[in-house]
């Protein structure tokens, strides 16, 4: 475990060399978050200079406790409220945080462990009408060391004041053996879970339809995904998802189908997105003390109107032309078909990929010499 640990420690020094070096200059904004809940507003006295006018700061995290934000979601049923949790070595919990950036509420996840958390979710079961979080244990610095992930489901809680909620646990594999993860979305039609791997030829990974507690659950890919994605989200009504990078964000119609890409904040880490509950902008955040969260309104053609056309990039037809399956749905034969354009890489310049895959191979040096070591 201490070697595991260490040679953690050494990828997460070197990823964060490669972006300090590798990261357009900061960018920065005021004020304001819109969705169907009533408007929220930055804390004044926190304008900073923004790099355009459409990029603004929500707030920042207050909570000391809230030092590796990696997952953010919007809540489906509390007004002015979103729900973060850390990264590894913070225990099983998540916090319930306002508008001005002050925690709500903490609670902890009983039956869960926290091995290396690394994305959520916020949906409502299509059964049920419940709503319910999702917490995602799929980071494997290692890219194979775990023999299988974790993510819980919990519900909503219905009350925001500190308790324990009870999770429940789904075991997952990849078809295709292990790697690296960040990023997780739920369709809000179908209720069917994706994975999106963090990986320099990344992909989508769909669950089973129904997944069980009872056995390990099979991940498929179904699409390529861009370069080092850091978190995924699908819209309110499931008429696109997006895939945030450590530099931009790219929103989909469906796989093969990319809408556009839209340009984000430059943060510390970017590792988080999500959609307001109106699905008009998105959210943004990142890892780090009092760290900030950015709302990007999206651009016209990414907005959820049937009478915007999208501004079709991908060159094949788009999956969401099968009428059986719900819009923005990722399918095995929209994977097929979008295997071509396997080489998107978020508008990621050659040099910066070339740049990161020095800083790849470096770690894998540095982690053969400490295994050594150890061992």
């Amino acid at each position: 475990m201490g070697s595991s640990r260490r040679m953690i420690a050494v990828v997460r020094v070197l990823a964060a060399f490669g972006m300090a070096v590798a990261v357009p200059a900061a960018v920065a904004a005021p004020a304001a978050f819109a969705g169907t809940a009533p408007a929220l507003t930055a804390p004044r006295g926190k304008a900073e200079r923004p790099a355009d006018d459409k990029q603004r700061l929500l707030f920042r995290f207050k909570d000391p406790r809230i030092t590796e934000s990696s997952g953010l979601a919007v809540s489906p049923t509390h007004k002015n409220v979103v729900y973060t949790h850390n990264d590894s070595g913070a225990g099983a919990q998540f916090y319930a945080v306002g508008a001005d950036g002050r925690t709500l509420a903490t609670f902890t996840v009983a039956g869960a462990a926290s091995r290396d958390w690394e994305a959520m979710a916020a949906s409502v079961d299509p059964q049920t009408g419940q709503s319910v979080l999702w917490f995602a244990d799929i980071g494997d610095n290692l890219n194979g060391g775990w023999p299988d992930y974790s993510i819980y489901k919990v519900a909503e809680p219905k009350v925001l004041r500190d308790a324990t909620v009870q999770a429940v646990r789904y075991r997952f594999r990849y078809k295709d053996g292990n790697r690296n993860a960040e990023g997780i979305m739920v369709h809000p039609a179908t209720g069917r879970l994706y994975v999106v791997s963090k990986e320099f030829a990344g992909s989508v990974y769909a669950a089973p339809a129904r997944l069980r507690t009872d056995k390990v659950n099979i991940l498929r890919r179904v699409a390529p995904a861009p370069i080092m994605a850091t978190d995924a989200a699908y819209a309110p009504d499931g008429s696109s998802f997006v895939i945030r990078t450590y530099f931009s964000a790219s929103v989909y119609r469906a796989p093969g189908d990319l809408i556009t890409r839209v340009s984000m904040p430059s943060l510390q880490q970017a590792e988080s997105i999500a959609y307001t509950r109106d699905g008009r902008s998105l959210l943004t955040g990142t890892e780090g003390a009092n760290s900030p969260v950015y709302q990007v309104p999206l651009p016209a053609a990414a907005l959820p109107s049937g009478s915007r056309a999208p501004a079709r990039v991908a060159e094949t037809p788009p999956a969401s032309a099968t009428p059986s399956r719900p819009a923005g749905a990722p399918n095995a034969s929209a994977s097929q078909a979008a295997a071509r354009d396997d080489g998107d890489d978020g508008g990621v310049p050659g040099t910066l990929i070339a740049l990161w895959l020095g800083v790849a191979f470096g770690a894998t040096g540095i982690i053969a010499i400490i295994a050594r070591r150890v061992t």
